[in-house]
């Protein structure tokens, strides 16, 4: 099957060898997607990214070396428009994996989700428009905020009435269309309004934008 030149390019990082095998198989199966490199441990992680420069990497968060974690982190902060992060999991309330999102992963994924949650998460995450598994992204961070809760942020006070608002629905897992159509407006001045917010907040993406409106206590949790 031959691979069109815009496919998603995926890069693999598990420490099991038959993990990566299937996540291969699937996504290799879907003709938008490529899986370009494969990493056993986070070291290795880290030197095959920056050397493929993938779109999209699959980051298992316990690994030999160095955990997906401080992989995360390396990736994160030594290149110039690094690819976007998800990290894979067994459990979904393990603490690696809200470190994980704090260090700026753009969200996460269970080992045992089904194939077409798989692809639908890389072609999300590739397409940056919306919080990859809102709801279970939103718990964390609450029960995070609760356990250490925080003074409002300086950039709370920046936000325009609006901006605030479109944090919230970004928070809800909305993505930029969904957003112009709640408020009514066009989907260039949605893109500006989310585009404010992670400019005001200081976020990479959504994702690190949520966790800090939570954070922050500017959105309480239930």
């Amino acid at each position: 099957m031959s691979t069109p030149t815009s496919a998603v390019r995926v890069v693999l990082a598990d420490d099991e060898r038959m993990v990566r095998t299937a996540l291969r198989v699937i996504l290799d199966a879907e003709p938008d997607l490529e899986v370009v490199g494969e990493a056993a441990t986070g070291a290795e992680a880290v030197s095959v990214v920056r050397e493929l420069r993938p779109d999209v990497v699959l980051m298992d968060v316990r690994m030999p070396e160095i955990d997906g974690i401080r992989a995360t982190e390396q990736i994160l902060g030594g290149m110039e428009a690094p690819p976007r992060i998800v990290v894979v999991t067994t459990f979904e309330n393990d603490s690696y994996v809200y470190d994980a999102l704090r260090a700026g992963a753009a969200g996460f994924l269970l080992k045992r989700a089904a194939a077409e949650d798989l692809v639908q998460a890389v072609r999300m995450v590739a397409r940056s428009d919306s919080l990859l598994f809102p709801s279970a992204v939103r718990g964390l961070a609450a029960e995070h905020a609760k356990r250490q809760p925080a003074p409002p942020p300086p950039w709370a006070a920046r936000l325009t009435e609006r901006e605030a608002e479109v944090l919230r629905l970004m928070a809800t897992g909305l993505t930029n269309a969904e957003i112009a159509d709640w408020l009514r407006v066009g989907a260039a001045t949605a893109k500006s309004h989310v585009a404010a917010v992670l400019a005001k907040t200081g976020a990479r993406d959504r994702t690190q934008a949520v966790i800090a409106a939570y954070e922050s206590g500017f959105i309480k949790p239930r």
